[in-house]
């Protein structure tokens, strides 16, 4: 036999713990002798609570012994009972097997029974199906006399009890017997369609009969919801859907609704595509959508179910048809009122508090949710439209505008004046009125409609420019074939610089941006291209004046004394009164014009038709002569305002220095400093004016040549040329024999 500690090696392993947890404890308690003296007092201790350990133990087990024995008593009554339970099932089951035989008379019983019944239920129903036809008249009669609640009502019997007919054969698989049911009751279908069609009567004028009867508005509802639940009924059964089902009324109640509004208000007749005509039309859309969202905001939503949504359902319906409507519109030829009443009323007028933002429609109508009535796509679309027909527009006033200014040119008498008497003419003020009011119209609608037109304003103002040069030209060619003609021709000259000045000034107040000062560079070109072309015929008519002038000088006479810069100073006088009459910058630009355009010819004719000084006493009376000369011209210029810096006389004076020079061996660093000052001038015009002194040696004017050679100069930005426009005539050469040297 086993050992009971290898029976239970838990119990050893836990005593073995226990032992070293004792001596553990002890061996901490006894460290010192003088703890030996409570050694009795620790063993009573532990005596007393391994006896109540033990007790515990004793009880815990006694009541686990109880309940085993409580248990195994209940296992015992158990298993006798299931035993007697078996003896009855088994007795059961001989009883049944003897009794089968007599459960196939019950079958026949019970299909007899079946029979029965439903031979009893068709029994009940057959006064009702006799009835159908008589039924059918009585609703056709209620239904004429629009009593369509009780007509509705007999209508739901009757198709009741087709649908039960056709549900008992369809559930016994007589379908060829359905045919019969469904002809019997044919009236159905047509009485069906005749209260279909008074309940669509009915939604079509709903409008008015929530304002003059809502009675039958009503009605007309309530029955559409008595189908939609027969509806919702047979749907959710889904074992037997009757013809006819599901009638889906209460759908149809909204496209009926829909295609109401649409039909009334959407499908007119083609209207006028002038602005007149559509404005009419637009106003009466606004004030009659207006009226019927009130009327059914404040009637209708309470004639019909919460869930209907209806006041939402007819907003949005004006709205896709609106939309649909003004895509119609603009498929028509719109001018340009036409294009702007559709912009104007789809982007202003519609979202304003005058029509969809009325205070009566809201907060229940929120237009903003239904997106947009125009997309973007259409409104750049349409507005490109507009633009191509406001361009077409400003073109033709333009261009009449134009011809009107060109006769005036030619006209008896001299231009306008403003206040401090400058010419001018109306020409700016109708083209930049035209402009503005165009760009000031356009930003009634969008940003970027009034970008557009801005941008085409500056096309056509460029335009425009381009044509009143070609006029300009036009009229110059006139002008010089018979110079009386126009009769006041530098005076309307004058009127086209101030214009053109007018022009340039009020093209900033175009800008959709007050605070943008900046003109585009090509229309700016434009401008500059009119004022260059204007002052370049003024400049012509004071040179024809002068010319005659010109042409006697240099001369013995001239050199001897003449009058002959007093004249001209006389025809520049009279010019510059003229010049007064534009406004200041241009009028300093003519006078620095023209004051370098009579450098340029006293130089020209000086330099061209050279004159040979034969004595030194010649020399100093041609530089006599050149000082007097420029200093009457310079204090002529001085005099009406432009300074000595600014005027190219002083090349004359120059010039004077190198022909008075005694020396000409000191030519070459006069020459030098000569050219420093006026970079443009060639070696032809320093021969020539070596030419003029008649004291230069072959050598001297081979060193001052020879010095500009090794001194080439450059144009500065900014300088302004003037012996570059003097052609000299160039001097023959001598012959040379080859590998000669020439005399």
């Amino acid at each position: 036999a086993s050992s009971p500690d290898e029976e239970w090696p838990e119990a050893e392993k836990a005593e073995k713990l226990a032992r070293g947890a004792a001596l553990k404890w002890a061996s901490g308690v006894f460290y010192r002798p003088e703890k030996l003296e409570g050694l009795g007092h620790y063993r009573r201790r532990e005596t007393q609570r391994n006896s109540s350990i033990q007790s515990r133990l004793k009880s815990t087990v006694q009541s686990y012994l109880e309940g085993i024995s409580v248990g195994l008593e209940q296992l015992r009554s158990a298993a006798q009972e299931v035993q007697s339970v078996c003896q009855d099932l088994g007795a059961a089951r001989w009883a049944l097997l003897d009794s089968a035989d007599h459960f196939q008379g019950l079958q026949q019983m019970r299909e007899l029974m079946e029979e029965h019944v439903q031979l009893a239920s068709v029994v009940q129903v057959l006064p009702q199906i006799f009835s159908v036809h008589e039924v059918f008249s009585h609703t056709l009669q209620l239904l004429r006399g629009q009593r369509l609640l009780e007509a509705h009502a007999e209508l739901m019997m009757v198709e009741q009890l087709r649908d039960d007919i056709l549900s008992q054969l369809h559930l016994r698989g007589l379908s060829s017997a359905q045919a019969t049911v469904l002809s019997y009751f044919g009236g159905l279908q047509e009485l069906n369609e005749s209260l279909a069609r008074q309940l669509w009567d009915i939604v079509g004028s709903s409008l008015r009969l929530v304002r003059e009867d809502p009675v039958l508005f009503v009605t007309a509802v309530r029955i559409i919801e008595r189908e939609e639940k027969i509806d919702d009924t047979l749907l959710l059964e889904a074992t037997f859907l009757p013809p006819g089902r599901p009638k889906g009324w209460r759908q149809k109640f909204y496209h009926v609704l829909q295609d109401t509004i649409t039909a009334t208000r959407f499908r007119a007749p083609c209207m006028d595509a002038e602005g007149p005509g559509l404005a009419r039309h637009l106003a009466a859309l606004q004030k009659d959508i207006v009226s019927e969202l009130r009327v059914v905001k404040d009637l209708m939503v309470q004639c019909v179910p919460a869930h209907y949504n209806i006041l939402s359902a007819c907003t949005a319906t004006y709205h896709q048809a609106l939309t649909s409507h003004l895509q119609e519109i603009l498929r028509e030829d719109l001018d340009k009122q036409g294009l702007f009443l559709l912009l104007e009323w789809a982007l202003r007028v519609y979202p304003s508090p005058e029509m969809m933002g009325h205070p009566d429609l809201l907060p229940e109508v929120d237009v903003s949710a239904l997106g947009p009535l125009m997309s973007p796509e259409l409104v750049d679309q349409t507005e490109r439209r507009y633009v191509v027909k406001v361009k077409a527009s400003v073109f033709e006033w333009m261009q009449r505008t134009l011809e009107v200014e060109f006769k005036e040119w030619f006209r008896e008498e001299e231009p306008e004046t403003d206040h401090q008497g400058f010419f001018q003419s109306a020409l700016p003020a109708i083209v930049m009125q035209m402009l503005n009011e165009n760009i000031q119209v356009a930003s009634l609608i969008t940003a970027s409609l009034q970008q557009k037109i801005y941008n085409m304003a500056l096309e056509e103002l460029e335009a425009f420019l381009g044509r009143l040069r070609e006029a300009l030209v036009q009229c110059g060619k006139e002008h010089q074939q018979d110079r009386a003609v126009p009769k006041y021709y530098t005076s309307y000259l004058l009127a086209v610089l101030n214009n053109n000045l007018a022009l340039s000034n009020s093209v900033f107040s175009l800008h959709p941006d007050t605070a943008c000062r900046e003109v585009p560079a090509s229309l700016q070109t434009a401008l500059d291209r009119i004022q260059k072309k204007a002052t370049q015929l003024l400049l012509e008519e004071l040179l024809l004046d002068l010319q005659p002038l010109c042409l006697q000088l240099p001369s013995r006479k001239w050199l001897s004394g003449s009058q002959l810069v007093g004249s001209m100073c006389e025809v520049i006088d009279k010019y510059a009164k003229d010049f007064s009459r534009v406004r200041k910058p241009v009028f300093t630009l003519l006078l620095t014009e023209s004051e370098l355009l009579v450098a340029s010819q006293y130089l020209r004719a000086l330099l061209q038709r050279k004159m040979v000084c034969k004595s030194r006493e010649e020399r100093g009376q041609l530089c006599h002569r050149l000082l007097q000369d420029a200093t009457q011209l310079q204090e002529l210029f001085c005099g009406l305002g432009l300074e000595r810096s600014q005027q190219s006389l002083e090349a004359v004076f120059a010039l004077r220095e190198l022909i008075c020079l005694k020396d000409p061996a000191l030519l070459s660093l006069e020459v030098l400093g000569f050219i420093t000052k006026y970079p443009d001038v060639s070696d032809e015009h320093i021969s020539t004016l070596l030419d003029i002194r008649g004291d230069v040696s072959r050598e001297v004017r081979h060193v001052v040549l020879e010095m500009m050679a090794q001194h080439p100069q450059v144009l500065p930005e900014g300088y302004r040329p003037i012996f570059s426009t003097i052609l000299v005539p160039v001097p023959e050469l001598p012959f040379c024999l080859r590998k000669g040297k020439c005399a």
